[in-house]
């Protein structure tokens, strides 16, 4: 799979988050995307799932060089594209495996083997270090931020998209709970030749993950484009800079 964006604008609520931003991601490549709070990095996001909430006023999406712009988000997925969202939605009443039981049989249009799909999700609830009180409990419901996060991992393990965007998979994670997230997402992204996009604030997470490409976004446009090497930059400088130089151009 390739994911081409094509000067890309997008907007919500009326106003314009993201202004002209172009990214390419083939597979089995891992970037990363990292930037100050509001600079548009989740409404980018959102814009790739096509999330209602967020219009695409110019430019394109292209998967497989076929445009989705005009393709709902079930659509997008079936695709194999997956988005874990920075704030789960909490849905009480509808049970977490069967919500994934039933998207793993939307996805492939088979039956899950009951048994064989318990265990692949007990197999990854123990390498995330989830409670099993998880499996029995409605989506989300009365999940702690970390739990979220973790579950979000793991319906990623079992759909095995072709091109996972994960948003802020970091955030709300104690010390211990972000190595067990990075070591897993890692392992699942090469195991299954996945393309990734991680967005975050900070670069914790990406101690502990093996990126190819780093991508620093400020007011709405990626400014910058690097390795690893940018990530020590803005360890040493912030974002000071890159939003300065951003500024001068205005």
């Amino acid at each position: 799979m390739i994911l081409d964006i094509k000067d890309l604008c997008v907007s919500a609520a009326g106003k314009e988050i993201v202004k002209g931003v172009n990214l390419k991601i083939k597979e089995g490549e891992f970037h990363v995307i990292m930037g100050p709070n509001g600079c548009g990095k989740t409404t980018l996001a959102k814009a790739i799932m096509g999330h209602p909430g967020v219009k695409v006023t110019k430019g394109d999406i292209v998967v497989d060089k076929q445009s989705i712009l005009g393709l709902s988000p079930d659509k997008r997925a079936r695709l194999g594209l997956f988005l874990q969202f920075q704030n789960p939605v909490e849905i009480e009443g509808v049970g977490f495996v069967n919500f994934l039981r039933a998207a793993k049989e939307s996805q492939t249009n088979n039956t899950a083997d009951i048994k064989e799909f318990m265990g692949e999700i007990r197999g990854y609830t123990e390498k995330l270090a989830i409670t099993n009180g998880i499996i029995g409990r409605s989506l989300n419901h009365g999940f702690s931020g970390g739990e979220k996060k973790k579950a979000e991992v793991l319906q990623m393990a079992i759909l095995k998209p072709k091109l996972a965007v994960l948003d802020e998979p970091d955030s709300g994670l104690d010390i211990d709970a972000v190595k067990a997230v990075a070591k897993n997402i890692n392992e699942i992204a090469k195991k299954e030749k996945m393309g990734l996009l991680v967005i975050t604030h900070y670069n914790r997470i990406l101690s502990y993950m093996d990126p190819q490409f780093i991508h620093v976004m400020v007011d709405g446009k990626i400014v910058a484009d690097g390795g690893k090497e940018l990530v020590h930059k803005l360890e040493k400088d912030g974002y000071d800079s890159f939003v300065k130089a951003q500024n001068d151009k205005k």
